[in-house]
């Protein structure tokens, strides 16, 4: 299903809809991150190659038709061609599977203005794989109003909190994020990490639409 983009003409998703009688679902995911060594081996893989694989392998096997799938941030740490492959990647795993995408942009998307002072040149390119791009969301899931962003309220896997002009502020509420790269989760219940280090490799599911 997988080709690279130098041979194969970009395939485009199209906007999903709900057939009748099936239970659509909701997945959440973050911090792939695509094409990069550092953090296949800190995975245990040998490789990139045998790490995306795994990480394409996973949502393949999740997702049916009809499903949403939210990504956290961070599809990848930047760059250009890791950007544009892994676009295609997802773009074709949507088009293929028949789901909706949407992206939370993380520090090292370059839609994110973190990432990139100029990140608003790069929405339509996001725009292309993904339903929407945001930096925040607020979603009704299993009948709880859960916030989304990249950033948890607090934490980084640094000794200093990063991007903290971008992060939401803690006034109680459910928190689905990524960013942290721990394998624990938060101690409060209602800050959920979807990362893989606390997660797994598979993508979470949480409910059905609302």
């Amino acid at each position: 299903v997988y080709r690279s983009t130098s041979s194969v003409r970009r395939v485009v998703p199209r906007r999903s809809t709900e057939q009748a009688g099936n239970r659509m679902s909701v997945w959440f995911t973050s911090d792939l991150p695509l094409a990069h060594l550092k953090v296949a081996e800190t995975r245990n893989f040998d490789t990139v190659a045998e790490h995306d694989a795994s990480i394409y392998r996973s949502l393949e096997e999740a997702l049916k038709r009809g499903d949403q799938l939210w990504v956290l941030g961070d599809m990848t740490v930047g760059g250009t061609g890791a950007e544009t492959e892994a676009l295609f990647q997802l773009g074709t795993l949507a088009a293929v599977r028949g789901v909706e995408l949407h992206l939370i942009a993380g520090n090292h998307d370059s839609c994110h203005p973190m990432a990139n002072r100029n990140s608003h040149t790069r929405q339509r390119v996001f725009m292309e794989t993904f339903s929407s791009v945001q930096l925040f969301a607020r979603r009704k899931i299993a009948g709880h109003h859960v916030l989304l962003s990249h950033f948890p309220y607090r934490g980084d896997h640094s000794e200093k909190d990063r991007g903290v002009q971008y992060r939401l502020r803690d006034q109680g509420e459910w928190l689905l994020h990524g960013h942290t790269h721990s394998q624990r989760s938060a101690a409060n219940r209602e800050w959920i990490d979807v990362m893989r280090e606390a997660r797994g490799i598979s993508p979470i599911e949480w409910g059905g639409r609302e």
